[in-house]
């Protein structure tokens, strides 16, 4: 059967070209780095102190902004009709799972910020410069380029969705078969997934309050507003997660559309998983500076994390298979 997903229109035009020009300023600091340039890293910054493990790391994080263009060209060319549903989805998922947070974070950090948050300064009192990580005006130019990347390669993905699986979450809650084969392990994998993010969002929540336990000596002094937004997001995505995960499992609200669950679990599990699974990667390479590794405490919350999310996304993933099958079987007439 053909199929026309995301015809070129100029919209879809638009929305590519915007999420390549977007990654264009992030890509262009990258390799200025890898070649040697300091541009935008302050004297003193710990990004200069271990060349080799900054070469791997912004090369990592080249490529991985690179897939942006090519998701952005495989969603809107003809090619990308051919592409296997598991090599898009799963890159689609991570890129939504990493500028989720992004797109949420960095905008209320500023907000708050505007409304008188605390900013943290490094001290620069030991003689080693200025003592900040990067300068000021490089988390604008690159934040706001995964912003932009984020809302063009999220709308591509909608119209390229909708029209290739769109069929599979019309309807609502109570279109879906009562009683399946596969609804126990949805289940179980649902009640795993809730039961391990108690650990996370326990601390998400002490950390919240004001609580220091578990936390490096570097990461206590560095709690200003931004810290407290940005561990109630983190608060907000896994309850995003678990609640999708039990929704879709246990189907305890018959009049919510389908696509509700499917959005919670897909945010949720994206931004728990990925996140923590970069944090958890990042944590691996280790820091001179005692105050500034990673407590044990914090390690086992990215591992823990990381875990849910897959649980999660693994369970999304048994359920479209499930409901892809039941549409190839039956009409489509859902509401």
């Amino acid at each position: 059967m053909s199929q026309t997903l995301v015809p070129v229109t100029a919209p879809a035009a638009a929305l590519r070209a915007l999420a390549i020009l977007a990654a264009l300023p992030y890509l262009s600091l990258k390799i200025a780095w890898i070649a040697g340039s300091h541009i935008g890293i302050p004297e003193g910054s710990s990004l200069l102190e271990h060349r080799t493990t900054m070469i791997f790391a912004n090369g990592l994080t080249l490529l991985m902004d690179a897939s942006v263009i090519l998701l952005a060209l495989l969603l809107t060319r003809p090619w990308g009709l051919r592409t296997p549903a598991w090599l898009l989805v799963f890159p689609m998922w991570a890129a939504t799972g990493l500028l989720t947070p992004i797109m949420a974070g960095f905008p209320l950090q500023l907000v708050v910020r505007a409304l008188g948050g605390s900013v943290y300064r490094p001290s620069a009192e030991d003689g080693s410069g200025s003592g900040a990580f990067l300068d000021e005006w490089v988390f604008g130019v690159v934040y706001g380029g995964f912003i932009l990347q984020g809302l063009a390669l999220g709308a591509l993905f909608v119209l390229y969705a909708r029209d290739r699986w769109g069929h599979i979450w019309r309807g609502r809650v109570w279109d879906l078969p009562r009683a399946t084969a596969r609804r126990s392990l949805q289940r179980g994998t649902a009640i795993a997934a809730a039961l391990l993010a108690v650990a996370p969002a326990t601390l998400n929540l002490l950390w919240v309050t004001g609580s220091t336990f578990g936390l490096s000596e570097a990461r206590t002094e560095e709690r200003t507003t931004d810290f407290y937004v940005l561990e109630a997001l983190d608060l907000l995505y896994l309850a995003a997660a678990v609640a999708g995960g039990l929704l879709i499992a246990f189907r305890w609200v018959p009049a919510l559309p389908v696509k509700v669950p499917l959005a919670l679990a897909w945010l949720g599990s994206g931004a728990v998983a990925c996140w923590g699974g970069w944090l958890l990667f990042a944590s691996l390479g280790g820091s001179d500076d005692i105050a500034e590794q990673p407590t044990a405490l914090m390690i086992l919350t990215y591992a823990v994390r990381m875990i849910v999310g897959t649980l999660v996304v693994t369970l999304g993933v048994r359920f479209f298979k499930e409901r892809a099958g039941a549409a190839d079987r039956e009409p489509r007439h859902y509401a």
